[in-house]
């Protein structure tokens, strides 16, 4: 296969992250631009000296026009939907930006749409692909701390976005959370059963609706997992990737979702509190062709030519989208859910 064309759709702030890292992948030319107001459109296509894309405000005229590989859909949630259903109908392969869909009945249906297209279909989760997060699954996965037993995160970062997020319901657990749930998913190679969930809106909040939750998720292997977040907190803010404890069989570890790392082991047999063994962490070593955005926009790529199914499928990421709609479920019910995929 020759260079993969792409269609971008969706030219709010967002795409200049997708559009800086793509264009340093020599296999891909991007043949077009779309968004709803064609000046921003047109606007990218200068920043981006991309003079020969075909500029639109309709995507469906683009997708027609352009007959992309693949389209990269960085529109809201609520257009991820309809984009999405008809590139794969057309025969493209999608890229879609976080969350997934609007909806787990609307998710289904784009996972049904990408089998029976056999087109892939994958979620911008580029939080997996940093190094700090690799390193910390393969110390994981390593077993040195045994098996994972308790798993905590918070999430507390003050973030005035402006636009459509302001007035979003659920705004922290639809557009954010599923970054971190995504993470104890791929940390601990587990997946959720049942949650717990409570969402408000703090006093001062920026935001109309849910800029704050706590929930519990019981998952496979025993697991429970308890994320803590907040998206009007100012003031010591955590890290975007959060910061987080593992409590092992065998010990545990404490990270900031960054370089900040530390684990013990228990090595004692006798007394109150037992003799513990401190550990290291080797963290992979940066590659800029795997970190983030261009990472996971490479491996895309690289499986539109092979055929290979990408780390964030929307097959296995849907798990996490399913999280997400469960926590919210939860909290509007004020009761424990059975999550259901």
């Amino acid at each position: 296969m020759s260079r993969i064309r792409v269609l971008l759709i969706g030219c709010g702030a967002i795409s200049r992250a997708w559009l800086a890292s793509a264009l340093k992948e020599k296999e891909i030319e991007i043949v077009g631009l779309v968004d709803i107001d064609r000046s921003v459109a047109e606007g990218k296509a200068k920043e981006f000296n991309l003079a020969s894309a075909f500029i639109s405000a309709d995507f469906k005229q683009a997708i027609k026009k352009t007959k992309p590989d693949a389209v990269f859909n960085c529109t809201t949630p609520e257009a991820h939907y309809e984009i999405t259903m008809l590139a794969l109908k057309e025969g493209c392969h999608v890229l879609v930006e976080k969350p997934l869909a609007h909806s787990l009945y609307h998710a289904k249906k784009m996972v049904d749409q990408s089998e029976k297209s056999k087109k892939i279909l994958a979620v911008i989760q580029n939080r997996r692909y940093y190094n700090y997060i690799r390193g910390m699954h393969n110390f994981l996965s390593s077993g040195k701390i045994g098996n994972i037993t308790i798993v905590n995160s918070e999430f507390y970062i003050g973030a005035h976005f402006g636009g459509f997020r302001d007035k979003m319901n659920h705004v922290l657990l639809l557009d954010m959370a599923i970054h971190t749930f995504d993470m104890a998913r791929y940390l601990t190679g587990s997946d959720p059963e049942t949650v717990f969930c409570k969402e408000w809106n703090p006093e001062r909040s920026w935001y109309s609706h849910g800029a704050s939750a706590n929930a519990i998720f019981q998952m496979t292997g025993g697991i429970i997992y308890t994320y803590l977040g907040s998206w009007c907190a100012e003031g010591i803010n955590t890290s975007w990737a959060g910061n987080w404890r593992f409590v092992g069989t065998k010990g545990s570890a404490v990270w900031n979702g960054m370089d900040g790392f530390s684990a013990q082991k228990v090595i004692g047999k006798k007394g109150f509190i037992r003799k513990v063994k401190n550990l290291g962490i080797k963290f992979p070593v940066r590659k800029e062709e795997n970190e983030g955005h261009r990472g996971l926009i490479h491996e895309f790529i690289q499986c539109v030519k092979t055929g290979k199914k990408p780390m964030t499928s929307a097959q296995d990421n849907i798990k996490s989208l399913a999280m997400v709609f469960g926590a919210i479920e939860s909290a509007q019910k004020k009761k424990e859910i059975r999550i259901k995929i």
